[in-house]
């Protein structure tokens, strides 16, 4: 049976940032015109981090009922280590999601805005077929826009709609840089596993590219988001702030570049994840100043 410590592990932790940086940079909007309401802000926190921890137990569940954990890099998994039954990741990911519903439901009480739960719906059935099902979709190269869609313009958009009822142009351009770097988050985690994907049947798009194009793709990744907060400099001059995480971003893509595969890409996936938060809330308070 699986302990605590493993329990917390299997959530992945190190993936939180992806879930709190787009509600962060949601509110930062909403501050920006004067609409933050701090209990509905903590309510889509608590929807994002309950979503990120149930997708990141269904990925242990689904990937280790299949086989496909038996040779990983990676951070453990509780069912490819055979730490904990696949029933009770299982049930671990349910009640996840069963959380994320929960305060979801009471954002959409109180905002009245009904439409709601349908966004609500698709963000849980994404989460689940992205290994889960006959057809994964993460087995099909399409990781990547769902991580764009959902922790990026759904997240940071809807975080900011839940406040001021209204949705303003800022917070789907702020959208667009949060999505880009948990994107990077989820590249260079697929081209570390790239060896080992592909033989397992799982097509992601790094296997689908080659490492040369996936490393590519993880510097364009990185890089955009500085072009977006220039773009955003005539009507919100303070999102230059983000400027100042650059010596973050420099590490991590001169690594990927260079060639770094296998454990080696460990670490900047921490300093990946490091940079998003970084980022986000540079891009947070240059929000609010304005």
């Amino acid at each position: 049976m699986a302990t605590a410590s493993q329990w917390v592990a299997g959530a992945r932790p190190r993936t939180l940032p992806a879930a709190v940086v787009p509600v962060l940079v949601g509110t930062g909007v909403a501050f920006s015109y004067g609409g933050a309401v701090w209990w509905r802000a903590l309510l889509a926190l608590i929807v994002s981090l309950a979503l990120q921890v149930g997708v990141n137990y269904a990925n242990d569940y689904s990937d280790g009922v299949r086989g496909t954990d038996a040779d990983r890099v990676g951070p453990m998994r509780l069912v490819g280590s055979g730490a904990a039954p696949a029933r009770q990741v299982l049930a671990g990911a349910l009640l996840s999601f069963a959380v994320a519903l929960a305060a979801g439901l009471a954002l959409v009480v109180a905002t009245r805005a009904w439409w709601l739960l349908l966004v609500g719906a698709a963000c849980v059935v994404a989460a689940w077929f992205y290994t889960g099902g006959d057809r994964p979709y993460g087995y099909r190269a399409l990781g990547e826009v769902s991580v764009f869609v959902f922790f990026g313009l759904v997240a940071v958009a809807g975080t900011t709609y839940v406040q001021m009822e209204s949705l303003p142009w800022l917070a789907l351009a702020a959208a667009v840089p949060v999505g880009l770097i948990a994107c990077a988050i989820l590249v260079v985690n697929n081209l570390r596993d790239i060896v080992t994907d592909g033989p397992a049947g799982k097509r992601t798009l790094a296997v689908v590219l080659g490492a040369a194009r996936t490393r590519a793709l993880f510097t364009a990744c990185v890089a955009l988001p500085y072009v977006v907060a220039l773009a955003l400099a005539p009507a919100r001059p303070w999102a230059l702030l983000t400027l100042l995480s650059i010596p973050l971003a420099a590490g991590p893509v001169q690594t990927v570049r260079k060639g770094a595969s296998g454990p080696a890409l460990i670490a900047v996936l921490q300093q990946t994840g490091r940079l998003h938060l970084v980022y986000g809330a540079l891009l947070t308070i240059g929000l609010a100043i304005a």
